[in-house]
């Protein structure tokens, strides 16, 4: 079995401090690729670093929606010279998150619509945070989608059955993290039920949101294998079939990975 975590923050102090170890147990697990996320751009050199230095590890670069407000000047243009290398696969995350509003909600949408612009123009995947913020992230997405196709995801899903919906139909994946397993989020398993097979991802956002049977402990790429196994159970199929669904989706999706 081998699976795909497409999101992790391996630069985090949590995750940086024991890398080859985590490095191992993900390996041991069975998790063959990592896509590390870059959420300050000031940080994407280690995280490039990282990528560049482990061969199961690949990048993605952008800004969070809690630090759009941080990069007033920041353009399409400086977002696709950075993507320009053989691990950097995305761009992102990016997006809307009115939970905390750490920026504005208009310095949120000015970032979010730069980046789809930057995936356009590099042809990789956009990874899209959305929190607190499904009407918003709707009407960005079918509005910049109008202008001009681009591909992506749904990164830790947790928002409502409209917003899957509305990125399913313009090809969009969804990716679910240990917040699957978590004993009231019956609204996320059902969007794991119906999202069309060719469309499923899972991922852990390590260090962050570990899942069932390590709720509340530091988060890592290993522990991926419990959302899937979980994902699985969902729609009634095996494991392994889970895993090569899932891995294979994002071999399509990020079509820079090795």
């Amino acid at each position: 079995m081998s699976l795909i975590d497409t999101h992790c923050h391996l630069d985090f102090p949590e995750l940086y401090r024991d890398l080859d170890q985590i490095l191992a147990r993900a390996e041991k697990a069975g998790v063959s690729r990592m896509i590390s996320i870059c959420t300050k751009l000031e940080d994407f050199p280690r995280i490039r670093t990282i990528a560049e230095s482990h061969a199961p590890v690949f990048c993605a670069v952008g800004v969070h929606p809690h630090e759009a407000s941080r990069y007033p000047s920041l353009t399409a243009r400086e977002l696709v010279a950075l993507a320009d290398g053989a691990k950097t696969i995305a761009i992102g995350e990016t997006g809307l998150d009115d939970h905390y509003t750490h920026s504005p909600m208009e310095a949120q949408e000015t970032s979010f619509r730069l980046h789809i612009e930057a995936a356009r123009q590099t042809g990789l995947p956009l990874i899209v945070h959305s929190r607190s913020a499904d009407d918003a992230t709707i009407r960005i997405l079918e509005e910049e989608y109008q202008k001009g196709a681009f591909s992506g995801l749904l990164h830790c899903f947790s928002a409502g059955e409209g917003l899957a919906r509305a990125a399913l139909e313009i090809g969009f994946y969804v990716s679910f993290s240990g917040i699957l397993t978590f004993k009231k989020a019956e609204n996320v398993r059902k969007v794991a039920e119906f999202c069309p097979s060719q469309r499923l991802l899972v991922e852990t956002d390590a260090p962050f949101l570990a899942p069932e049977p390590h709720r509340g402990k530091r988060n890592e790429p290993a522990f991926v294998c419990h959302t899937a196994a979980r994902l699985a159970d969902l729609r009634g199929i095996s494991h392994d079939a889970l895993a090569q669904i899932t891995t294979e989706n994002a071999r399509c999706l990020f079509s820079k990975i090795a």
